[in-house]
Protein backbone atom coordinates (compact mmCIF):
# COMPACT_ATOMS: atom_id res chain seq x y z
CA UNK A 1 0.00 0.00 0.00
CA UNK A 2 1.27 3.15 -0.63
CA UNK A 3 0.74 6.95 0.77
CA UNK A 4 -2.85 6.13 1.02
CA UNK A 5 -4.22 9.80 2.33
CA UNK A 6 -4.16 11.77 5.30
CA UNK A 7 -6.88 9.55 7.05
CA UNK A 8 -5.32 6.47 6.57
CA UNK A 9 -1.12 7.10 6.72
CA UNK A 10 0.64 6.91 10.19
CA UNK A 11 4.02 8.45 10.48
CA UNK A 12 7.15 6.08 12.33
CA UNK A 13 9.33 7.66 14.01
CA UNK A 14 11.74 5.04 15.37
CA UNK A 15 15.41 4.07 15.30
CA UNK A 16 17.04 3.07 12.18
CA UNK A 17 19.92 0.92 13.38
CA UNK A 18 20.10 -3.19 12.79
CA UNK A 19 19.64 -4.06 16.47
CA UNK A 20 15.87 -1.95 15.65
CA UNK A 21 14.73 -3.83 13.14
CA UNK A 22 13.16 -7.09 14.69
CA UNK A 23 10.84 -4.55 16.20
CA UNK A 24 10.21 -2.85 12.72
CA UNK A 25 9.34 -5.15 10.98
CA UNK A 26 6.39 -6.76 13.42
CA UNK A 27 5.50 -2.94 13.95
CA UNK A 28 5.09 -2.04 9.88
CA UNK A 29 3.40 -5.49 8.87
CA UNK A 30 0.38 -4.86 12.61
CA UNK A 31 -0.03 -1.54 10.53
CA UNK A 32 -0.25 -2.70 7.19
CA UNK A 33 -2.45 -5.69 8.39
CA UNK A 34 -4.83 -3.32 9.56
CA UNK A 35 -5.50 -1.44 6.78
CA UNK A 36 -2.99 1.47 7.17
CA UNK A 37 -0.30 2.70 4.91
CA UNK A 38 3.02 3.31 7.46
CA UNK A 39 5.49 6.27 6.49
CA UNK A 40 8.77 6.00 6.79
CA UNK A 41 11.83 7.99 5.94
CA UNK A 42 13.17 5.16 4.45
CA UNK A 43 10.86 4.33 2.29
CA UNK A 44 12.82 6.54 -0.27
CA UNK A 45 15.98 7.06 -0.59
CA UNK A 46 17.46 10.55 -2.10
CA UNK A 47 20.37 12.15 -1.37
CA UNK A 48 19.40 15.40 -2.62
CA UNK A 49 16.92 15.41 -0.24
CA UNK A 50 16.86 17.32 2.92
CA UNK A 51 16.08 14.44 5.65
CA UNK A 52 14.13 16.97 7.88
CA UNK A 53 11.88 18.57 5.27
CA UNK A 54 10.96 14.51 4.79
CA UNK A 55 10.26 13.86 7.90
CA UNK A 56 8.03 17.12 7.84
CA UNK A 57 5.96 16.01 4.67
CA UNK A 58 5.46 13.23 5.79
CA UNK A 59 3.89 14.10 9.50
CA UNK A 60 1.88 16.70 7.30
CA UNK A 61 0.41 14.00 5.41
CA UNK A 62 -0.41 11.46 8.44
CA UNK A 63 -3.32 11.52 10.79
CA UNK A 64 -1.77 8.43 12.65
CA UNK A 65 1.74 8.69 14.31
CA UNK A 66 3.90 6.44 16.41
CA UNK A 67 7.14 7.42 18.18
CA UNK A 68 9.48 4.79 19.79
CA UNK A 69 11.87 6.73 22.14
CA UNK A 70 12.95 3.52 23.96
CA UNK A 71 16.41 4.64 23.32
CA UNK A 72 16.45 7.76 25.89
CA UNK A 73 19.17 6.80 27.07
CA UNK A 74 22.99 6.09 25.69
CA UNK A 75 23.90 2.31 26.39
CA UNK A 76 27.79 3.14 27.19
CA UNK A 77 29.63 5.45 28.30
CA UNK A 78 30.78 8.06 26.02
CA UNK A 79 28.12 7.28 23.80
CA UNK A 80 26.23 10.35 22.63
CA UNK A 81 22.48 10.07 23.15
CA UNK A 82 20.20 10.26 19.62
CA UNK A 83 18.04 13.85 19.81
CA UNK A 84 16.45 12.81 16.40
CA UNK A 85 13.34 11.12 17.61
CA UNK A 86 12.14 13.46 20.53
CA UNK A 87 13.09 16.35 17.69
CA UNK A 88 10.46 14.38 15.51
CA UNK A 89 7.99 13.66 18.46
CA UNK A 90 8.25 17.49 18.90
CA UNK A 91 7.35 18.52 15.61
CA UNK A 92 4.29 16.11 15.66
CA UNK A 93 3.26 17.29 18.69
CA UNK A 94 3.50 21.30 17.29
CA UNK A 95 1.45 20.02 14.22
CA UNK A 96 -1.25 18.92 16.31
CA UNK A 97 -1.43 21.61 18.23
CA UNK A 98 -0.32 24.71 16.35
CA UNK A 99 -1.08 23.96 12.43
CA UNK A 100 -4.23 25.90 11.49
CA UNK A 101 -5.95 23.56 9.55
CA UNK A 102 -8.52 22.19 11.96
CA UNK A 103 -8.06 18.46 10.79
CA UNK A 104 -4.59 18.12 12.66
CA UNK A 105 -6.49 18.35 15.87
CA UNK A 106 -7.87 15.17 15.54
CA UNK A 107 -4.29 13.63 14.69
CA UNK A 108 -3.14 10.41 17.25
CA UNK A 109 -0.41 9.89 18.39
CA UNK A 110 1.35 6.62 19.95
CA UNK A 111 4.45 6.74 22.73
CA UNK A 112 6.14 3.74 22.92
CA UNK A 113 8.81 2.80 25.22
CA UNK A 114 11.15 -0.46 25.86
CA UNK A 115 11.31 0.04 29.38
CA UNK A 116 8.08 1.10 31.88
CA UNK A 117 8.63 4.85 32.31
CA UNK A 118 11.69 5.43 30.87
CA UNK A 119 9.95 8.01 28.89
CA UNK A 120 8.79 10.02 32.09
CA UNK A 121 11.95 10.20 33.81
CA UNK A 122 13.67 11.48 30.28
CA UNK A 123 10.95 13.76 28.69
CA UNK A 124 9.22 15.01 32.48
CA UNK A 125 7.15 17.25 29.96
CA UNK A 126 5.45 14.21 28.89
CA UNK A 127 4.28 13.36 32.35
CA UNK A 128 0.52 12.35 32.14
CA UNK A 129 0.93 11.27 28.75
CA UNK A 130 -0.67 7.52 27.89
CA UNK A 131 2.49 5.72 27.19
CA UNK A 132 2.87 1.65 25.41
CA UNK A 133 5.56 -0.71 26.58
CA UNK A 134 7.20 -2.98 24.04
CA UNK A 135 10.06 -4.34 26.47
CA UNK A 136 12.52 -4.84 23.40
CA UNK A 137 10.03 -7.90 22.16
CA UNK A 138 8.66 -7.95 19.15
CA UNK A 139 5.35 -9.89 20.01
CA UNK A 140 4.70 -7.11 22.55
CA UNK A 141 5.31 -4.37 19.77
CA UNK A 142 2.39 -6.02 17.45
CA UNK A 143 -0.32 -5.91 21.03
CA UNK A 144 0.88 -2.61 22.06
CA UNK A 145 0.00 -1.03 18.53
CA UNK A 146 -2.60 -3.30 17.91
CA UNK A 147 -4.34 -1.98 21.37
CA UNK A 148 -3.60 1.35 20.35
CA UNK A 149 -5.37 1.00 17.39
CA UNK A 150 -8.58 0.01 19.27
CA UNK A 151 -8.43 2.70 21.37
CA UNK A 152 -8.24 5.50 18.73
CA UNK A 153 -11.32 3.98 17.13
CA UNK A 154 -10.52 1.95 14.42
CA UNK A 155 -12.92 -0.96 13.57
CA UNK A 156 -12.53 -4.59 13.13
CA UNK A 157 -9.06 -4.94 14.43
CA UNK A 158 -7.96 -8.53 14.27
CA UNK A 159 -6.91 -10.03 17.56
CA UNK A 160 -2.82 -9.67 18.32
CA UNK A 161 -2.44 -13.59 18.31
CA UNK A 162 -4.01 -13.37 14.55
CA UNK A 163 -1.70 -10.58 13.08
CA UNK A 164 1.48 -12.07 15.04
CA UNK A 165 1.16 -15.70 13.42
CA UNK A 166 -0.11 -14.16 10.23
CA UNK A 167 3.79 -11.94 10.61
CA UNK A 168 5.37 -14.89 11.12
CA UNK A 169 4.47 -17.08 8.40
CA UNK A 170 4.65 -13.60 6.41
CA UNK A 171 8.73 -13.79 7.60
CA UNK A 172 9.02 -17.32 6.32
CA UNK A 173 7.51 -16.20 3.02
CA UNK A 174 9.77 -13.47 2.67
CA UNK A 175 12.63 -15.67 3.52
CA UNK A 176 11.52 -18.83 0.83
CA UNK A 177 11.04 -16.33 -2.08
CA UNK A 178 14.20 -14.05 -1.22
CA UNK A 179 16.34 -17.25 -1.05
CA UNK A 180 15.07 -18.58 -4.62
CA UNK A 181 16.04 -15.41 -6.36
CA UNK A 182 19.51 -15.21 -5.03
CA UNK A 183 20.00 -13.43 -1.45
CA UNK A 184 21.35 -14.74 1.38
CA UNK A 185 19.86 -14.96 4.65
CA UNK A 186 22.19 -11.88 5.90
CA UNK A 187 20.97 -9.85 2.57
CA UNK A 188 16.95 -10.64 3.08
CA UNK A 189 17.56 -9.24 6.95
CA UNK A 190 18.24 -6.11 5.72
CA UNK A 191 16.54 -5.62 2.42
CA UNK A 192 16.20 -1.85 1.67
CA UNK A 193 12.91 -0.78 2.88
CA UNK A 194 11.23 0.02 -0.67
CA UNK A 195 11.91 -3.32 -1.33
CA UNK A 196 10.70 -4.76 2.27
CA UNK A 197 7.23 -2.67 2.05
CA UNK A 198 6.76 -3.56 -1.47
CA UNK A 199 7.03 -7.54 -0.62
CA UNK A 200 4.81 -6.71 2.21
CA UNK A 201 1.89 -5.47 -0.22
CA UNK A 202 2.33 -8.01 -2.10
CA UNK A 203 1.97 -10.93 0.93
CA UNK A 204 -1.16 -9.03 2.35
CA UNK A 205 -3.20 -8.92 -1.43
CA UNK A 206 -1.78 -12.68 -2.01
CA UNK A 207 -2.70 -14.29 1.56
CA UNK A 208 -5.28 -12.16 2.96
CA UNK A 209 -6.87 -9.61 0.79
CA UNK A 210 -8.06 -12.01 -1.99
CA UNK A 211 -9.37 -14.11 0.80
CA UNK A 212 -11.67 -11.33 2.27
CA UNK A 213 -9.83 -11.24 5.48
CA UNK A 214 -11.30 -8.27 7.33
CA UNK A 215 -7.57 -7.88 8.46
CA UNK A 216 -5.75 -6.58 6.17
Amino acid sequence: MKNAGFERNVFINCPYDDEYRTLLKPLLFTLRYCRLSPRIASERLDSSEVRLHKIIEMIRESKYSIHDLSRVKSSKKGEYYRLNMPLETGLDLGCKEFHSEDKYRDKKLLLLEGERYSIHKALSDLSGADVKCHYHEAEKMVESVRSWLVEVGLPQIPGPNSIWYDFNDFNAGLYSDFSRNGFNAGQIEMLPMPEFLDYMDYWMEKHLEDDGDSGA
